[in-house]
């Protein structure tokens, strides 16, 4: 019987596998002399099942239920897996493959207490599409939470993301644009950074390192022997690096012949530690002068240079930049994940209620938009290596990681790995399709975004139904975190909006009820969004989900109570209350009006208060930035087409900053816990704005052409040094540039440019200029009949 037996096995194990196999007594099984990291996938494999299923799989020869890891010829980095009978295969090409192949089993595997199982056969070859797979990870202060992560966290992180097939990290050095040391550091930050490069070696990665030069005078010798020590000082202690990107901006602003100079200098001096070590840059920041003078260099085709980075604050697209560069030079990206305002890949036509609250830097999973934005420019670089800021951008890491794998699969596939893996198999596809609901909750105006209330209660119901070990899962916790918050600021800006209202309504009755008493009675009005909140019960529940995200994964999402470093890095639960009416504006404009002496001025004031948007009969008031209000904004081309909005007007919001970083020439005004903000109308708070030399445009129509015409504008936004000039249909110059004064200003429009009853508008900033390209920023605009 035994002899029989053993002539059918083969045969048996040929079967192909008709229903779920359990492995929970599954032997794994190495090649007889594995490599470091054929041993490594092996442990990886074992440890994540037992983590998710108090099951610990044995390594040893094949039996009756095996994994086993072979080895095959084909693509670098690439796998295959087959499933026969009850046996399992992976084989790579190479180590990377034999990890990358372990993480796509985990990736589809049922896993629970006591229960390992392979849910339906698998039979897969593939390898990589793009080559270059990172994500930037920074220990340093600026960051909303791995400042705080220790050795172990980062080595959690960094097996994930290679589970999912990443195969780069980039570090940040000692010293950079960050404070010199965090509150929250379990370690010194060049200690920390010698463990992840070895943590990033031991999982088969490149180990990059972002490196701005900081010094003021790179074309001053001695400048340039201090940092030859003071990197290779550095770069000397770590036991693996495999090259350098150095910005040219942000941070950093070095004229470029003087930077250029530097870098060879460095690649040489660095090369003794490193022996293949390459040297990248990016021509971030650079004016029209610095880029000429960049591009001038470049074609004489430095030997030193290995490859160059397309960025933020880059002044053309990567279609363009790739035509500019030599062949020779290959590119690579540094996408901005991270931040959802004044950013690179900022969120489309964002609410103002979720920029003022949730601020530049939140829990952002945004699948949809960064695979068009990953599809969008691939082709013309090897990859990328992300920006991050903290695992705020978790989502969008893997997605990324994924869609560099196979940059054709299914977002929700790629969405339900992430989901069976990290959270569980019971959530599958309810929390991938959650995360999607997350991202639709940013769809649009708020005001009349119902589906907020669903996200919400789709998410209650996962909560309800997960177990004591989800419950403590920090990326459960994260997509619940947006849901309350969200669902919170939405039953904010219902409540507030209509709070306004009633107290606007109540000012139109000044005449008749004296104009003190209705200042007092609108003010009463409006002090209830403090004095009576709404929602009590979602507000408390988000302020629980922030503690636990401290405890779990070391989120600071709070300044005072998480040493977060300020409101602006993360820290959304400080502007969780700010206000989503104009309570601020109107308690300012009460007051100035009372200390008026007579009833009719301030009867005078009351009426242009409640009449401020009012452009007279047949004319037009456009509140630029507020997605509902904005009918003479021209959108084209949009951000699927151009999602670096090189071209498109987009939403811009910043005066509102609670930090205080954002210029405004308005007095300020103290809310009890908020502390201080911007004293202006909300309409002042969010713009229309453009990039770079790109034209904002307006157009109206069906004017009448017998009529005059004048425009009153107010500019606003976060670069008040930056100067406007406004053209009625590309030839009727309203004004020359101009500095922005943060109030209305009036122009007169010629008859000429009305008398085909239509008017196009087209404001430009002063062209040529660098850094972020930020400037050409309205926030109202009024067309008006004289």
């Amino acid at each position: 019987m035994v002899t029989l037996f053993r002539s059918l096995l083969p045969l048996i194990l040929a079967i192909p596998l008709a229903q779920a196999m359990d492995l929970s007594k599954a032997i794994v099984v190495l090649p007889s002399q594995p490599s470091a990291l054929e041993s490594k996938a092996a442990t990886v494999l074992i440890e994540e099942i037992e983590k998710r299923s108090q099951v610990r799989l044995a390594i040893g020869p094949a039996s009756a239920t095996s994994i086993v890891f072979g080895q095959r010829t084909g693509p670098a980095e690439g796998f295959s897996i087959s499933t026969s009978g009850s046996r399992i295969e992976i084989n790579s090409s190479d180590g990377r493959g034999a990890l990358y192949g372990a993480g796509y089993l985990l990736r589809k595997l049922d896993l629970s207490r006591q229960h390992v199982e392979l849910p339906a056969a698998i039979n897969i070859t593939t390898a990589p599409q793009t080559k270059l797979r990172g994500h930037q990870l920074g220990y340093r202060p600026k960051t909303n939470s791995y400042d705080a992560w220790n050795v172990a966290m980062w080595e959690q992180y960094i097996r994930d993301l290679a589970i999912f097939g990443t195969n780069a990290i980039e570090l940040i050095p000692p010293r950079s644009d960050d404070d010199d040391d965090s509150p929250h550091f379990p370690k010194d930050k060049l200690a920390m950074m010698i463990e992840m490069s070895r943590l990033g070696h031991e999982y088969g990665m490149d180990v990059w390192a972002w490196y701005p030069a900081l010094d003021k005078d790179y074309g001053d010798p001695a400048t340039v022997a201090f940092a030859l020590k003071e990197w290779a000082d550095v770069v000397s202690k770590l036991p693996y690096l495999d090259a350098l990107f150095v910005p040219g901006g942000d941070p950093g602003h070095t004229e470029p012949r003087h930077l250029m100079n530097l870098l060879g200098k460095q690649k040489t001096s660095l090369r003794r530690f490193h022996q293949k070590l390459q040297m990248w840059m990016a021509p971030q920041g650079f004016d029209k002068d610095w880029r000429d003078q960049f591009y001038a260099i470049l074609n004489k085709q430095p030997i030193w240079l290995d490859g160059l980075v397309h960025g933020p604050q880059m002044h053309m697209t990567l279609a363009e930049f790739r035509n500019m560069v030599p062949a020779r030079y290959p590119i690579r990206t540094y996408p901005d994940i991270t931040h959802s305002r004044q950013s690179q890949y900022l969120v489309p036509n964002w609410d103002l209620a979720f920029a003022s609250t949730l601020g530049r830097e939140p829990i952002n999973p945004r699948p949809v938009d960064q695979a068009i934005i990953f599809r969008a420019f691939n082709q013309y670089t090897i990859g990328f290596l992300t920006y991050s800021e903290g695992c705020n951008d978790d989502v969008n890491k893997f997605v990324w990681s994924g869609l560099g794998w196979d940059n054709k699969q299914n977002i929700i596939d790629l969405l339900r790995d992430y989901s069976r893996y990290f959270i569980g198999s019971n959530l599958t596809d309810g929390f991938a399709q959650g995360l999607l609901s997350l991202e639709n909750n940013w769809r649009g105006p708020l005001l009349t975004n119902a589906n907020v209330g669903v996200t919400l209660a789709q998410f209650q119901q996962m909560e309800w139904e997960s177990t004591p070990q989800q419950k403590l899962n920090w990326r459960f916790q994260q997509a619940l975190y947006r849901a309350y918050y969200d669902a919170y600021t939405r039953s904010r800006l219902l409540y507030e909006s209509s709070l306004e209202e009633q107290a606007t309504a109540r000012l139109r009755e000044a005449p008749q009820l004296n104009a003190l008493v209705a200042m007092k009675e609108a003010e009463r009005i409006l002090e209830r969004s403090v004095l009576e909140r709404t929602s009590g019960t979602l507000r408390a529940r988000v302020f629980e989900l922030a503690e636990a995200l401290y405890q779990s994964v070391r989120m600071q999402l709070h300044v005072e109570r998480y040493g977060a470093i300020a409101v602006n890095r993360g820290a959304s639960l400080n502007t969780v209350d700010f206000p989503l009416n104009n309570i601020i504006w109107m308690k300012d404009r009460f007051a100035a009006i009372r200390n008026l002496t007579g009833e009719r001025e301030r009867q005078a004031q009351i009426r242009a208060l409640v009449e401020y948007e009012n452009p007279g009969p047949g004319g037009f008031y456009d509140d630029l930035g507020n997605l509902s209000r904005q009918p003479h904004l021209i959108l084209e081309p949009g951000f699927e087409k151009d999602p670096s909005h090189s071209q498109s007007a987009f939403a811009g919001s910043s005066n509102h900053n609670p930090d205080g970083l954002m210029p405004t020439t308005e007095p300020q005004f103290v809310i009890s816990g908020l502390g201080v903000v911007p004293q202006g109308r909300r309409s002042l708070w969010d713009t229309a704005d453009t990039f770079y030399d790109a034209p904002l445009r307006m157009r109206y129509t069906d004017l009448d052409p017998q009529a005059t015409y004048k425009i009153k504008v107010t500019y606003g936004g976060d670069m008040p040094k930056v100067k406007i000039r406004l053209v009625a249909n590309s030839k009727y110059e309203i004004h020359t540039y101009i500095a922005k004064e943060f109030k209305p200003v009036e122009f007169e429009i010629p008859m000429e440019a009305t008398a085909g009853g239509v008017l196009e508008l087209s404001f430009t900033r002063e062209p040529g200029g660098g850094g972020s390209g930020r400037g050409c920023q309205v926030a109202e605009v009024w067309l008006m009949r004289r």
